[in-house]
């Protein structure tokens, strides 16, 4: 079992003292009060951007302030290649926290919530703020359960056209379809180039959405025989090209 992993604003030079860091807030509160480290345990800080550390305890103070030391080297991870987006049409309820949650465990680097023509729930306003901050806060969370240093970026919600420019640029773009003749698993990936996957909602990709895609370069292709929900499809989709892009190797 790796350390566990608590989120801080940056680790500049600038915000260690002598090889320490006071985490405080809500991640000391955590830290200290629900995973009730003590002195001598193992932690692992990051910015979530890529920049961690590893440390020891050396104190738990109160209930929300952890004293973290031995924070001698700050390492980087690089991103990932190829770099995979998943394009999320926005599902009803929670299935979207639900498909962000999973999606970051799973190894998703971007997330571009989708407001397809065919979706029940709308972004409007300041529900859609809302919303596309629970997204942000669970990218977030799971991150830190999944013992990730660099969180996936989630974007503003897009409308097709947007979409469709994104996969414009991409080196492979597929669309999950029931239309499509060919097996994700089977499809030529490119030697490089970043991946975009789009799901559609419950109701499916629109014919005209379709062909906006077709026209930026998008395949459509299938998973199985099984029809995935929307807020599972694009977990089971990230899966089956990492196992052949060598990032689970």
């Amino acid at each position: 079992m790796t350390a566990p992993v608590f989120v801080v604003d940056s680790l500049g030079p600038e915000d260690l003292t002598a090889g320490e860091y006071v985490l405080d807030g809500p991640e000391g509160r955590h830290a200290v009060s629900v995973k009730r480290l003590r002195s001598g345990e193992d932690v692992v800080l990051t910015d979530g951007r890529g920049h961690w550390a590893e440390g020891v305890v050396k104190a738990a103070e109160g209930k929300d302030r952890l004293v973290v030391t031995d924070l001698e080297t700050v390492h980087e991870e690089p991103p990932e290649q190829p770099r995979i987006t998943v394009v999320q049409a926005l599902p009803k309820g929670d299935r979207g926290e639900l498909a962000v949650e999973t999606m970051t465990e799973v190894g998703v680097d971007a997330i571009v919530p989708w407001a397809a023509s065919r979706c029940i729930t709308q972004w409007k306003g300041e529900r859609g703020q809302k919303a596309l901050g629970k997204w942000r806060a669970t990218a977030r969370e799971a991150g830190k359960q999944s013992r990730r240093v660099r969180f996936p970026d989630v974007a503003d919600a897009a409308t097709s056209k947007q979409v469709a420019s994104l996969l414009a640029t991409a080196g492979f773009a597929a669309v999950l379809h029931e239309s499509g003749e060919e097996p994700l698993a089977a499809a030529e990936l490119p030697a490089s180039g970043d991946i975009v996957l789009v799901v559609g909602p419950e109701g499916g990709v629109s014919p005209e959405e379709l062909a906006l895609f077709a026209e930026a370069g998008a395949r459509p292709y299938r998973l199985g025989r099984s029809v995935l929900r929307t807020s599972t499809a694009g977990t089971a989709a990230t899966a089956a090209l990492l196992t052949r892009t060598g990032r689970w190797s």
